[in-house]
């Protein structure tokens, strides 16, 4: 085997001295929004703990192209450096302006003179799969938000699809990410800072054939260190040698359920000790970190709190059940483990990468069916208008933990009539508050709401609880099923996204003074409809639509064109009077239905009481 070369590199090391080019080879970059978001995520707990400790992001496999200094290919890790390298712009973009702008543009791209004396530009991370090349380097020369970096792609005629979509998606998500928790200028900079000098990955070095031989051994032989084993081994310290053999069978239980399903034993247990304990730290925030879970453990404090040292199967049993619950979970199940309505509503709404509110939920796990269902659907409403007005993650995270701490009261309260009565009064003041507090924030923002402003599944999710509402009113239908019967509809833009010369010109003609490109986007453009219908309807003008929306099975899509009678004071009626049918489709018809679909999101995400009867 040739010489294997291996370097510590932070991410300012990396891209200020390193060419990394993805070969055509290489599979295309296939991240979605939840492992980008549960990146960002991972950073983003680091930098509230101790900000000298170096996170570890993994090893990069590379190797050396023959004769350019410090260029590689990439052979595994391409999509970690990818997003690191999207995240590089879309920070460079945040900055503008600002020094960091300048520096973070050195990490991006380098000049050098070419042999005809013409200054050349080159990105220090170049895919070479489809057109991923010529959408990087647009990125890096449009340095804007994701709609217009998006509609400048459109522009050039790069068509966006499979990995080129996940690219301009992926720059989408990281740079409403950074808009979300970081707007302030001096996080920005600390989260900067963190991000260039506290990251850290290997990189091993090494010709072609043999980076291969060693990205095969690492897949098949490579086994890492489970991040429990250190409490693992605490726990094994307080039994007899006798019962090791069943404490490492109840840990099994604990373990194995969790890598079942992906998920990281690290974040569930902190989630777990936020749920299950009231949390002291000199911070006074309630937040157990991931690198400061084993030091609270083993304080004589917690020690005793989860007495894990007096009753070590009890408290691995006491873990198993919120195992049971937290695996539930993630899979759209109640806390008893059956398939539920309310959980595959928030799973639409959270995403993948979303799952701080699992401490909640796993503070209520004891609640009875009923109030745990009612808690859930609170639960999504609250959730919505924090993620619809893009509110920092961390806003949550310390108001969660001082929240667990009075659901688990709730839970511990015999009568039940007082438990639901307790359950309210909470609903009320955290809940209830925490959104009226937003409300003036969460309008603006849906009337500024378009096709970019959140990830698509969010927009569909959006657009399946409004056609879910308008249809339950329709239909006089009082309890809310499953989003699951409008999977099969698919985001229709009404004015068209590639519109006809012709179409374009009416437009412009009709409507002065306003962008067809941004107002395509708006919230007020787009509806839901069959694949069939909507590939018929396709990029024609709105009069020839017509007929493709009144064969919608969704009443909010068939409404846009007539509006359905039946009687007087009827279902059909009362949602009659919060809809319009529009004879043409312009500009001011697009403000007029976004200003009609505030309306309805106000009724549809709300907190209700539960009867405390």
């Amino acid at each position: 085997m040739a010489k294997i070369e291996n370097h510590k590199y932070t991410i300012e090391e990396a891209f200020r001295e390193c060419f990394y080019i993805i070969p055509d080879y290489q599979r295309e970059y296939v991240w979605t929004d939840k492992e980008v978001q549960q990146l960002l995520a991972d950073i983003d707990e680091q930098i509230g703990g101790d900000n000298t400790r170096e996170y570890f992001i993994g090893t990069v496999l590379v190797s050396p192209v023959g004769g350019q200094r410090q260029h590689f290919e990439v052979i595994d890790g391409q999509q970690r450096l990818t997003t690191f390298f999207l995240l590089l712009c879309a920070l460079k973009h945040c900055f503008e302006g600002e020094v960091q702008s300048q520096a973070i543009g050195g990490l991006i791209t380098t000049s050098y003179i070419s042999a005809d004396g013409e200054n050349q530009v080159r990105l220090k991370l170049e895919p070479r799969y489809e057109n991923a090349g010529e959408v990087m380097t647009r990125i890096v020369d449009i340095a804007s938000d994701p709609e217009k970096t998006r509609a400048g792609i459109q522009a050039a005629g790069i068509k966006s699809f499979g990995s080129l979509e996940r690219l301009l998606s992926a720059y989408g998500t990281i740079y409403r990410y950074l808009q979300s928790n970081y707007q302030d200028p001096k996080t920005l900079k600390r989260y900067f800072g963190y991000l260039a000098n506290n990251v850290i990955f290997f990189q091993i070095s090494t010709d072609v054939s043999s980076a291969l031989k060693i990205f095969e051994t690492i897949n098949e032989r490579g086994v890492g260190l489970n991040p429990m084993d250190l409490l693992k081994n605490l726990l094994f310290t307080q039994v007899l040698k006798d019962d090791f053999t069943k404490l490492k069978g109840e840990w099994e239980k604990v373990t194995k359920p969790l890598a079942k399903v992906g998920e990281k034993p690290l974040r569930f247990l902190r989630y777990f000790l936020m749920a299950s304990y009231r949390i002291e730290n000199a911070r006074r925030d309630g937040v157990v970190r991931e690198d400061e879970i084993y030091d609270w453990f083993v304080k004589k404090e917690n020690e005793v709190l989860c007495n894990y040292k007096a009753a070590p199967f009890a408290f691995v049993r006491k873990i198993i059940i919120s195992v049971e619950c937290y695996v539930n979970f993630t899979q759209q199940r109640d806390n008893n483990g059956n398939a539920n309505v309310a959980m595959n509503n928030l799973a639409q709404l959270t995403g993948g990468a979303f799952s701080l509110h699992y401490v909640l939920l796993l503070a209520v796990s004891p609640l009875p069916p009923a109030l745990f269902d009612h808690f859930v659907k609170q639960l999504e409403s609250f959730l919505f208008y924090f993620i619809f007005t893009k509110s920092p993650t961390k806003e949550l995270e310390r108001s969660f933990s001082i929240w667990a701490d009075e659901l688990r009261f709730v839970c511990e309260i015999a009568d039940q009539a007082l438990q639901r009565e307790q359950l309210n009064i909470f609903l009320m003041n955290r809940f209830q508050a925490g959104m009226k507090a937003k409300e003036p924030e969460l309008s603006d923002g849906i009337k500024r709401y378009n096709f970019e402003s959140m990830q698509q599944y969010r927009t569909r999710y959006l657009l399946r609880k409004l056609a879910q509402h308008v249809d339950m009113a329709f239909r006089g239908i009082k309890v809310a099923g499953s989003l699951d019967e409008y999977r099969g509809l698919e985001i229709e833009h009404i004015l068209p996204n590639t519109p006809t010369a012709d179409l374009l010109a009416d437009f412009k003609r009709k409507n002065p003074g306003r962008d067809y490109n941004q107002e395509k986007l708006r919230l007020g453009n787009l509806t839901l409809l069959e694949k069939p219908l909507n590939i018929i309807a396709g990029n024609n003008f709105f009069e020839l639509k017509k007929p493709k929306y009144t064969a919608c099975g969704s009443y909010l899509t068939r409404s846009l064109v007539k509006l359905e009678e039946c009687g007087n004071n009827t279902s059909i009626t009362r949602i009659n009077t919060k809809l319009v049918a529009f004879d043409e489709w312009t500009a001011e018809t697009i403000d007029l239905r976004q200003a009609i679909l505030i309306a309805l999101v106000k009724e549809i995400w709300s907190i209700s009481p539960i009867d405390v009867q």
